[in-house]
């Protein structure tokens, strides 16, 4: 395994748009402390700082980290899919299995460096998250700090299926762009039969279809914040209420997924003309 990661690593650092994009991916998580220190100022009257609104406290920041974080992790995907497109456009996979590199060790390879840079984004954002809640929150019990943290496992997750949901496009069209364009054909194509479904059945029973596709359930293992926020300012609009937490059974979905699209991507390497 550590040959097969220190083999494409040293790919990755050769390549100078690899190497921006890497060190933009992992920079721009820790933007989550300047949200931290922003200052609304509303219409002169007064100055809104949210790092003292409370949002900030344990355990919601890692709620509300872990999915702001998310929101960047495009920019690795652009990593992911040129991995494979520098591959095909400059020969080097056939010259690495002609070296004695295995197609499974190849896509491993692969993988492995997904699972590296995964874990790697998940212990950044899990200190800034330590960082800032132990600055702003008015709790310090050691029980309410570790509490939740269920939500970095699930960015863990999340990052990695997405990750190889873009190996596998990568490894489909060749191309970069192309497997970027894939990316948003399946998020309109997913909508498109969450609609279909929508108007043959029940919305629920489409949602809980809906749920089950590629990029929603990998959206769906850490919801939106905002309203867990709202919940907590307004704890007696029950209407706001709704199941904001991290569960077991969206974890495997994902990881499902990922088992499914490392397969698939060692398929049509077997199976393709070098």
């Amino acid at each position: 395994m550590l040959r097969l990661l220190n083999l494409e690593l040293q790919k990755l650092l050769q390549n100078k748009t690899s190497k921006i994009l890497i060190f933009v991916s992992f920079i721009l998580p820790f933007f989550v402390i300047l949200l931290s220190s922003f200052k609304i100022n509303v219409f002169g009257f007064f100055t809104l700082e949210l790092g003292e609104l409370g949002i900030f406290n344990f355990p919601i920041i890692w709620h509300l980290t872990t999915f702001f974080a998310s929101q960047f992790k495009f920019f690795f995907a652009i990593v992911v899919v040129s991995m494979i497109g520098n591959e095909y456009s400059n020969k080097t996979i056939k010259q690495n299995l002609i070296d004695g590199l295995s197609k499974k060790e190849f896509i491993l390879s692969k993988f492995y460096t997904i699972v590296f840079f995964s874990l790697i984004s998940t212990v950044l954002i899990s200190l800034i998250s330590l960082c800032i809640g132990l600055y702003y929150s008015s709790y310090t019990e050691a029980s309410i700090i570790f509490r939740e943290t269920e939500f970095l496992l699930a960015y863990c997750i999340k990052l990695i299926g997405f990750f190889s949901l873009c190996l596998f496009f990568g490894m489909l069209v060749k191309r970069s762009a192309f497997a970027l364009a894939f990316l948003f054909i399946l998020f309109i194509l997913e909508w498109i039969i969450f609609g279909l479904i929508s108007w043959e059945t029940d919305t629920n029973i489409a949602g809980e279809i809906h749920n089950f596709f590629p990029l929603q359930s990998m959206y769906k293992l850490i919801d939106q914040p905002f309203q867990r926020i709202a919940m907590s300012k307004f704890p007696n609009k029950t209407e706001l209420v709704y199941d904001y937490g991290v569960h077991w059974y969206e974890m495997f979905i994902v990881l499902g997924w990922t088992a499914l699209f490392v397969f698939l991507s060692y398929r049509l390497l077997k199976k393709r003309d070098l």
